[in-house]
């Protein structure tokens, strides 16, 4: 999976360093190659200075247990995204592939069990059943570690939550790329998760999300980019990278009626009490 086109110009420094909190820096993007230490380079010019690297099938969990030992800007997640998980199912090999996670993630430098979730748009009826068996495994097993837990929702928000109450959710849970509305965030909120927002909450026509942000105590507020993908305005359509956080969170900002600094300062401080010091 690619991202093509040039890379977008580095945003105006925030004020305040923050945390991207979720990104997959394995893909290749961009016209020109970049490196991770490039892209992390610049996200830290921006004032993105930490960044959770996620891997969500067998061969990006690999590259991110031996990239977050490399860079130590990144911390890690690990799991078997949810289309991935239906079709390892109807093949019989996902057991073996999960027994691999499970073993990744008792990784020191991994500190998060994700993206894991259903997934609705890209699977059919048929591979429902599949993918709420291994959300089910994947929030058991963030439980038996002792670790949060990111959340992969998409045209599943009701079944979503039906799991997590039924199976107890685990005791720090993140929704990535946060796509619900006002009603679904204060749920969510209610119930101590926590809501990652990513470059879509940018776009003008988002107005169930901008509706969404702005009920979420600042406390339950996380930024992320979900690199080289969902790249925020006024970059959309071109690679992402850490650094465009810095659009988002201004976005946020501008959404709570904050100023700047505090929503970095607690972006910053929620995030290193999720995933813990870099």
């Amino acid at each position: 999976m690619t991202r093509r086109g040039a890379w977008p110009a580095s945003p105006e420094p925030l004020p305040a360093p923050i945390v991207d909190n979720h990104a997959h820096l394995e893909f290749p993007a961009g016209d020109e190659p970049r490196t991770v230490a490039d892209r992390l380079a610049e996200a830290a010019t921006a004032g993105v200075t930490r960044v959770v690297q996620i891997g969500c099938d067998l061969e990006s969990a690999r590259w991110t247990a031996h990239a977050v030992a490399e860079h130590p800007e990144l911390v890690g997640g690990v799991a078997l995204h949810p289309n991935d998980a239906a079709a390892l199912k109807a093949t019989g090999e996902y057991d073996a592939a999960f027994a691999e996670i499970a073993q990744l993630a008792r990784g020191e430098r991994i500190r998060v069990v994700g993206e894991t979730g259903l997934d609705f748009f890209r699977t059919g009826p048929d591979g429902h059943a599949a993918q709420t068996a291994a959300f089910r495994d994947h929030i058991a097993l963030a439980k038996e570690l002792g670790k949060p837990l990111q959340i992969h929702d998409r045209d599943a928000h009701a079944e979503v939550i039906d799991v997590l109450l039924r199976d107890g959710a685990p005791d720090v849970t993140v929704f990535h790329c946060f796509s619900g509305d006002a009603g679904m965030a204060r749920l969510c909120a209610e119930r101590g998760w926590f809501l990652s927002f990513a470059g879509t909450v940018t776009f003008k026509n988002a107005r169930d999300l901008h509706a969404a942000v702005a009920v979420t105590p600042l406390s339950h507020v996380l930024i992320e980019t979900d690199a080289p993908f969902l790249t925020p305005h006024p970059n959309r359509g071109r690679p992402n990278s850490p650094a465009q956080a810095a659009h988002t969170a201004r976005a946020v900002a501008g959404l709570l009626e904050r100023e700047l600094t505090d929503v970095c300062n607690a972006v910053w401080d929620t995030s290193h009490s999720i995933y813990g010091p870099w």
